[in-house]
């Protein structure tokens, strides 16, 4: 059974209650709370906000002796809870209770409220009992606010030559944050605190950098596999924690990097590929709460097969288990693609790919969104909004690497997917097209984009586009995604990157696009992020100026190297083409000395205020055919 708790609405964005009583430090003062009441006699639960449900399904409550459940809302009355029939709070007087547990946070009005219905001599219980620390709230008048609980989980591994760097800046200074600082905590594979601690960043837009060989030398811990909970305190502007995660190792063919995890669990995720014959698949399932996830919590299946494969084994709260897909779906090859029921247990997931030569690389899988239905006004749509949605995604350079496009059904309403290829060089021509027609959801169509080149690019780059196709009919909900995989002929070493198409640079507006970081649809600038790596490993990007309907010309693109404290550094303009792509590495277009002068752990902000670009970030470390690359898609404040 998948939990019962609310995590994130396409309407109203992230919910903050069950990161609330899901936090490490809240986890204590809980438990000590249900203690108290379970030692108090008959307990009254009050829950005027409907708590009382995610509450119990991630906090366990069976100890309490209940003398009843209450609720305000007349609908709530006779809904089961925690065993029992729901009743009006105005009967609380006569249910005999020695205390009263209310379920809320910010109680003291709705205590008010109900004092003269509490049984005489009854004590008062609230979850304002058991809160953060008041210094780690951005909003001390309001505790469910989600700048409350910016938070996220990353996998964090320093193990067996294999480390891990999160990077990201202090973004929420460039919205008016004063004093940010970060409260990290290291859990290990069985769900045990490592370590915790908290450190303060620059009122600036400074770099983040959490680098598990630093932390593991500093803190004197041995090695670890797990989760590192990170916390961003005094947030404004945004409550979402996005980072960067590079996976490098003692060995130079270890390289990858994937983006942020999500800081919300959702019922299922897809896109998670089967492995090719030799290779091995490692699903990384991270619980992100203190509850455990109970043998038969996570299961697998074949998209669009109705059989799932259940995994029969607990996992304890904040552990981490490596699943081996072939456990559970031993006959999945590639490139058939893995639904992944996951009962909102699981904030977004890593996957790990062993090929058969022994090299590694990480990916994460996507959102499956349970809350959408085809439009039927999309396919009359090209008319005012040309192209539409589109999926934009590198050509890297041919002379040297190949690349695969995957389309991947993420929303279970999506029975089909009529969708085209096109091709653009980086100059902004189409130089091929293919239509796939009307996939349906169990396909698992592969385009191998060099079969399209065919010597268009010339040993040059571009960029590829999925977009919808309805010449053949079947429908669309602008939830399109890919998977694109990308591999160097001269190592063998491959990358894997997934996300969703975007309506890009038009004003006209559909339901929330084209897309804003900040503020009300459309967005046209451009603001990402651009880490940089550690010598001896260049950086490379790949921005991409997709259009939906004819924009500017050319984009005014600026590069602004910036240091580790926050300050600017140089600036290197660009001019991309409407439809044209810019394919660069960090050590080309700033020379040495500048490069020396930002230091490490500098960054560049990737900044054009007339035209909204879509980016790709990798590393790349030139050790002959132990060399490797890594690729995937970037983020934008």
């Amino acid at each position: 059974m998948a939990l019962q708790i609310d995590t994130f609405s396409n309407l109203t964005g992230g919910q903050s209650f069950f990161k609330a009583i899901g936090h490490p430090l809240s986890a204590r003062p809980i438990a000590d709370l249900l203690t108290r009441l379970s030692g108090a006699g008959k307990i009254a639960v009050y829950d005027p906000l409907g708590f009382l449900q995610p509450f119990a399904e991630i906090q366990d409550c069976a100890a309490l002796d209940l003398a009843g459940v209450y609720v305000q809302n007349i609908d709530q009355i006779g809904r089961t809870l925690l065993g029992q029939p729901a009743q009006p709070v105005t009967g609380m007087r006569e249910s005999g209770a020695q205390a009263v547990f209310v379920v809320a946070y910010d109680a003291g009005r709705l205590v008010d409220h109900i004092r003269h219905l509490v049984p005489q001599g009854a004590v008062i219980v609230t979850l304002d009992d058991a809160r953060l620390p008041a210094e780690m709230l951005s909003n001390q008048r309001n505790y469910l606010d989600p700048l409350n609980f910016a938070t996220n989980m990353a996998l964090f591994r320093d193990s067996d030559g294999h480390h891990t760097r999160l990077t990201t800046a202090n973004y929420w200074a460039g919205y008016g944050a004063k004093d940010v600082s970060v409260w990290c905590c290291l859990f290990d594979a069985g769900g045990q605190r490592l370590a915790d601690w908290r450190q303060n960043l620059p009122n600036a837009t400074a770099s983040l950098v959490l680098d598990s060989q630093d932390i593991r030398a500093r803190l004197g811990l041995g090695e670890f596999c797990g989760s590192l909970f990170i916390h961003v305190i005094g947030a404004r502007g945004h409550d979402v924690v996005k980072y960067a995660m590079d996976t490098y190792g003692d060995d130079p063919s270890v390289l990858s990097c994937t983006h942020d995890a999500n800081a919300w669990p959702a019922d299922f995720y897809a896109g998670l590929p089967a492995p090719r014959e030799g290779d091995t698949v490692l699903l990384w399932l991270q619980n992100a709460h203190p509850c455990p996830i109970p043998a038969g919590g996570i299961g697998l299946n074949l998209m669009g097969q109705p059989e799932i494969a259940w995994l029969d084994r607990e996992i304890p709260g904040f552990g981490t288990y490596a699943l081996d897909v072939a456990d559970l779906l031993p006959g999945a090859r590639w490139p058939q693609q893995i639904e992944i029921q996951a009962g909102k247990y699981v904030v977004r997931p890593r996957y790990e790919i062993v090929q058969a030569d022994g090299r590694r690389r990480i990916a994460h899988a996507n959102v499956e969104r349970t809350d959408l239905k085809p439009d039927p006004r999309l396919p009359e749509l090209s008319n005012l909004m040309g192209k539409g949605f589109i999926l934009p995604a590198p050509i890297l350079p041919t002379d040297r690497f190949d690349s695969t496009l995957l389309p991947t059904p993420m929303a279970t309403g999506q029975e089909d997917m009529p969708v085209a290829v096109a091709v653009y060089d980086h100059q902004g021509r189409e130089v091929a097209q293919k239509r796939l027609g009307r996939l349906l959801r169990r396909d698992s169509v592969a385009v191998e984009l060099k079969e399209l080149i065919d010597g268009h690019l010339k040993g040059g780059y571009g960029h590829v586009e999925l977009v919808y196709d309805f010449a053949c009919g079947g429908s669309g909900d602008g939830w399109l995604h890919g998977l694109f995989r990308y591999e160097d002929r001269q190592t063998g070493h491959a990358a894997d990157s997934s996300f969703g198409a975007h309506i890009f640079n038009t004003v006209l507006t559909y339901k929330n696009e084209p897309q804003s970081y900040a503020g009300r649809a459309p967005g046209l600038s451009t603001r990402l992020f651009l880490r940089l790596g550690r010598q001896p490993m260049d950086t490379i990007c790949h921005l991409i100026y997709a259009a939906s309907t004819p924009w500017h010309a050319m984009s005014e693109t600026e590069l602004i190297l910036t240091s580790a404290e926050g300050w600017e550094i140089a600036t290197h303009a660009v001019a991309i083409p409407c439809s044209g792509s810019f394919f660069f590495r960090y050590s080309e277009v700033f020379d040495a000395e500048t490069r020396r002068k930002a230091g490490e752990d500098a960054y560049i902000l990737i900044r054009d205020q007339t035209c909204r670009l879509f980016g790709f970030h990798g590393l790349i470390r030139e050790d002959g055919p132990k060399g490797a690359f890594s690729l995937d898609h970037m983020f934008g404040f």
